[in-house]
């Protein structure tokens, strides 16, 4: 059973709360392969333990149903009856979370009737009154930073046994595991205090946007997950605490992700994503897995781009585009690296990493490997920052390759 985890109060890289309560089509559940010990020229990298005929099944559930009753309004501060009853709307809610996900009606209730409206949740959600400039430079700086990497350097020596094991079975290189425990919450150094109930219950019905109506309906959507993982008594709703969205644990996952995608690393039989980093790791490498991670593939491509190249810009977190078309534009492989590597045969993405303060754009060629850690948090800036991070660490840990 997963026992209750704290997780770190979300600053600017977990505005995004969705990335990991994304709700994209399910991968086929497949046995891995064993992941290359050397990536050629690809800025994550990080060998590999030796190989061996291990493999794993990733988990991947099926996304149960939206739960269409419930409305949010901006603002909203009444939530119950004079008499301590929910209102209608919210009764109407609790009943189709019962009906859908087999909930008993009267534990749906009592739940909701001991959620509070959370002030500081609704103001940290609520959208900037002027447009905030991007700045992938500042961005960078903010994350991939010295405490992140001497930090992420001590848990991967810690924990490297593990690391090494699980990335055997997964395909996911340590590098990149590390790297986002270390942007998510670094490693665990920084616990958040909001009640997730209480969390959910704000952002479900009293979505600070009323523009937004499908934000509402995912955080209904997420009490309804958290409200069942209560039922099934994988964890206590009236006290996990996480993000001010909702997300927990050292990993940040939302109760969705939770559900689908947290892992038992050890096989003790209870999923800690707080306390114990064997499930943390597997985890993250498993969700990563079941969002189209491919062992034999670099984060980004070895392609210098042109001009020409930008109008297949497409800003989705889904490749889509083969190498022949960037070609066909003018992209070009880069330096002395060889076109033969099996990113070729994927689709890829054109990625546009924007600094307006600067006026100026670093433009890369995703694999599907950057576009699955955008599933993670739906960000550019984040899915790079994990990247150019795992590089540094996997430099600091003597793997390395070529930027």
């Amino acid at each position: 059973m997963f026992k209750p985890p704290r997780i770190l109060q979300a600053t600017l890289i977990t505005i995004a709360a969705a990335g990991c309560a994304a709700r994209p089509t399910p991968h086929q559940t497949s046995s891995l392969e064993v992941i290359p010990s050397v990536f050629p020229n690809q800025l994550v990298t990080g060998a590999p333990p030796a190989p061996s005929a291990a493999t794993v099944v990733i988990k991947n559930l099926p996304e149960p149903a939206s739960i269409p009753a419930g409305s949010s309004l901006a603002n909203r501060q009444t939530f119950f009856t004079p008499d301590g009853q929910l209102q209608a709307d919210i009764q109407l809610y609790a009943q189709d979370v019962a009906r859908v996900r087999q909930v008993p009606l009267a534990l749906v209730e009592q739940i909701l009737l001991q959620a509070n409206y959370n002030v500081t949740a609704a103001k940290l959600m609520r959208p900037s009154k002027g447009r905030i400039k991007k700045s992938w430079v500042t961005y960078k700086q903010r994350n991939v930073d010295p405490v992140r990497l001497e930090r992420g350097v001590k848990f991967w020596r810690t924990h490297q046994r593990q690391l090494d094991n699980i990335s055997q079975q997964y395909g996911v290189p340590p590098s990149v595991i590390v790297s986002i425990l270390g942007i998510e919450t670094v490693y665990g150094n920084y616990m958040g205090d909001f009640k997730v109930l209480d969390a959910l219950f704000t952002l479900g019905f009293a979505y600070p946007d009323d523009s937004r109506p499908e934000r509402g309906q995912l955080f209904r959507d997420q009490l309804a997950d958290l409200i069942e993982l209560h039922h099934q008594g994988e964890l206590n709703a009236l006290s996990v605490e996480g993000s001010f969205a909702g997300a927990m644990g050292m990993p940040q996952f939302m109760p969705g992700s939770l559900m689908r995608y947290a892992v038992d690393g050890d096989r003790d039989g209870t999923i800690d994503l707080r306390g114990n980093p064997v499930d943390v790791i597997a985890s993250v490498a498993n969700f990563l897995r079941a969002h189209g991670w491919q062992p034999s593939l670099p984060v980004f491509a070895p392609v210098d781009i042109n001009q020409g190249s930008h109008v297949l810009l497409d800003g989705g977190i889904d490749p889509k585009r083969s190498w022949t078309e960037f070609q066909q534009v003018g992209a070009k492989i880069a330096g002395q690296a060889d076109n033969s590597g099996d990113w070729t045969q994927y689709k890829v993405g054109l990625v546009n990493l924007v600094d307006e303060p600067r006026g100026t754009v670093e433009w890369r060629l995703g694999t599907p490997n950057f576009f699955a850690i955008t599933h993670y948090n739906r960000s550019y800036f984040y899915a790079a920052a994990v990247a150019d991070l795992a590089s540094a660490l996997a430099r600091q840990m003597g793997y390395g390759g070529p930027n």
